[in-house]
């Protein structure tokens, strides 16, 4: 049924690349990937893809540049071996946080990224929950915008919580519609975290905004905290808070689809607070 399609994977997440051929039922594609002494990336196609449908499998998660760029000479060497079309499949699009200029004199990352996937030679992405949904703009092919909020919430409905006693939690501005599309299928309220960032890696959440403020300080509520781009976790810790706007609730889930989980998000962990 799929003999038409051969799906290659990078070093960055082999594992998912097998999953995916294994549900297929179809062989996994034969590359050769390698590091020359400067640190260069070199790849050998070991089958011939002259005419498929070639899938790409590379998340551009850590180490960051070496995973987009072993991405982007993973799209050439399909294109000079005469594949018929490209898919990149990313399901962690990297540098989607510099998405738009917000200071003076600083570059939009995330384009230029878009730029250098599809000079590459790629025909089409397939990513999955972007950071911010206008990145599908910064491509000139095509890309298919996957969500995984329908199963996150299909989990969530199952825990059982009391619908008078959920919050769906939005870590900041930019998640306010997403936070939103949970609520609209879970009930619940809603509230948004007033994030401050200081730097790449600290933030502070300053206010919790909204009507649920009186049941999370209460220690009754139940709060569903859908991050982004998780590398700190700040977003995600309600130590951030000040004292008068720290939430005592009775438990609280995070969840998140393309989590880039480094040691400052285990530290967090560790130290959380147990539920009350």
């Amino acid at each position: 049924m799929y003999d038409y399609l051969t799906i290659l994977s990078g070093k960055a997440h082999p594992a998912l690349a097998a999953e995916i051929a294994a549900y297929l039922n179809i062989t996994l594609g034969r590359l050769e990937s390698w590091n020359f002494p400067d640190g260069e990336i070199g790849v050998r196609l070991e089958e011939n893809i002259r005419g498929r449908d070639v899938f790409i499998v590379q998340p551009t998660c850590p180490p960051v540049n070496e995973s987009l760029m072993e991405l982007l000479v993973l799209i050439d060497a399909c294109r000079r071996a005469s594949a018929e079309r490209i898919t990149a499949v990313i399901p962690y699009f990297g540098y989607a946080r510099q998405d738009r200029k917000d200071a003076g004199r600083v570059p939009i990352t995330a384009k230029l990224v878009a730029n250098l996937i599809v000079e590459a030679g790629a025909n089409r992405v397939l990513a999955m929950d972007l950071h911010a949904a206008q990145i599908q703009g910064f491509f000139d092919i095509p890309v298919d915008h996957l969500y995984a909020a329908p199963i996150l919430d299909d989990y969530f409905l199952g825990l059982g919580l009391p619908e008078s006693e959920l919050v769906v939690v939005s870590p900041d501005e930019g998640s306010i519609k997403r936070a939103l599309q949970h609520q609209e299928r879970m009930g619940g309220s809603l509230c948004i975290v007033d994030k401050r960032r200081w730097s790449a890696t600290e933030t502070k959440q300053e206010n919790l905004i909204g009507g649920p403020i009186a049941n999370l300080c209460g220690g009754h509520a139940s709060g569903l905290l859908r991050a982004g781009v998780k590398d700190s976790a700040g977003s995600a810790d309600p130590r951030g808070c000040g004292d008068e706007q720290r939430p005592a609730v009775a438990r609280t889930d995070v969840s998140e689809s393309a989590g880039c989980f480094g040691r400052a998000v285990v530290g967090r962990g560790d130290q959380a607070d147990p539920p009350e």
